[in-house]
């Protein structure tokens, strides 16, 4: 279900093929995340003076914020080359090996979703990263061999929402660690415009404007609004996004003026309606709405906790008073429990 929304930061496969086109292919060209930004700045002109290779980097945070874009872009500027897998993609011990044995001095292997990774093939993977080595097992029983294979000394970016489900072994072995946070309204701003010069998109201030305050704070929600937008206007307002026509567009949509669609507003609606404004937990919200309880952890509830719209308490998820207000119902402040005699 979650695939499907307008409004869901995960990507679809019309932003792979977008996202290509808009895709910033240098550190001055990325919009937004300075702190990380010019910290991976640094430790790449550092590797770069030193003729080493970049350490490991893993960068995590909600999805749609520029992980795989970041990645990108320390290949291009480490002029290397870049091969993208990720966890689920690597079911056995030899799949990653067929790749690390296939790298070069300096090349970066981005591993998305790292903290799916098997077992199996983590620990396989910590040699590579730590010794830059890889024993490989050829034939079977007391007739078995171990190669001792060196590897070139190469980098891996790994990419996570869930960075508290990565193990303790895998997260020590990446020298740079990076939180990639939701955008601001001026940086968003920025990338809506940056878009739409890119798509020749005509759309004016009040259009921007409007695009970027609903989308999230995450660029892959902007471009793909901005596309939806660019649609109606093509068809109802001469290929012009004004704010007026903006506004129209994300209407039909479902998506208000704080970039909610009817899932997220489900989802604090089940709180508030169903379990008295909470807490209540997870597992429970899932059901209610028939949906993973880890898509709620990492695609809905972030941008509510961003918002201030849920709080999670070690009894569960409790609405707050701004979750009441943007749905127009009415807030009752817990009355005191009944004191025992």
């Amino acid at each position: 279900m979650s695939d499907e929304r307008i409004a869901s930061p995960k990507a679809r496969e019309e932003d792979r093929v977008q996202e290509t086109t808009l895709r910033p292919r240098s550190l001055d060209e990325f919009i937004g995340q300075t702190k990380a930004k010019e910290n991976i700045r640094i430790f790449l002109e550092a590797a770069k003076a030193r003729g080493e290779a970049l350490e490991h980097v893993l960068l995590y945070g909600p999805p749609g914020l520029g992980k795989t874009t970041l990645a990108h872009i320390v290949a291009r500027e480490m002029a290397v080359r870049i091969t993208v897998t990720s966890g689920p993609a690597l079911e056995r011990a030899g799949d990653l090996a067929a790749i690390i044995t296939n790298l070069g001095q300096g090349d970066i292997l981005f591993i998305d979703e790292v903290h799916r990774l098997s077992r199996v093939v983590e620990e396989r993977l910590y040699p590579a990263m730590e010794d830059y080595a890889l024993d490989i097992v050829i034939g079977k029983g007391p007739s078995a061999k171990t190669i001792h294979l060196p590897l070139p000394r190469f980098t891996v970016v790994g990419a996570t929402t869930r960075i508290a489900l990565l193990t303790a072994p895998l997260r020590e072995r990446f020298g740079v660690v990076h939180r990639l946070d939701f955008y601001d309204q001026e940086e968003m701003r920025s990338i809506v415009t940056r878009s739409a010069e890119l798509l020749d998109v005509r759309i004016d201030q009040g259009g921007v404007e409007e695009v970027s305050r609903r989308a999230r704070g995450t660029p892959r929600v902007a471009n793909r609004l901005l596309r939806r937008v660019r649609d109606y206007a093509q068809v109802r307002a001469d290929g012009v996004i004004t704010q007026e026509v903006a506004r129209e567009a994300l209407r039909m949509l479902e998506i208000d003026s704080l970039g909610l669609d009817d899932i997220d507003r489900r989802v604090i609606a089940t709180i508030i309606q169903k379990f008295g404004g909470g807490p209540v937990g997870l597992d429970t919200i899932a059901a209610s709405i028939c949906e993973e309880a880890d898509t709620i952890m990492d695609v809905y509830e972030p941008y509510l906790l961003q918002l201030g719209f849920i709080d999670r308490t070690p009894r569960g998820r409790v609405a707050t008073k701004l979750a009441y207000g943007h749905l127009g119902i009415p807030y009752e402040k817990e009355q005191p429990l009944p004191r025992l005699l």
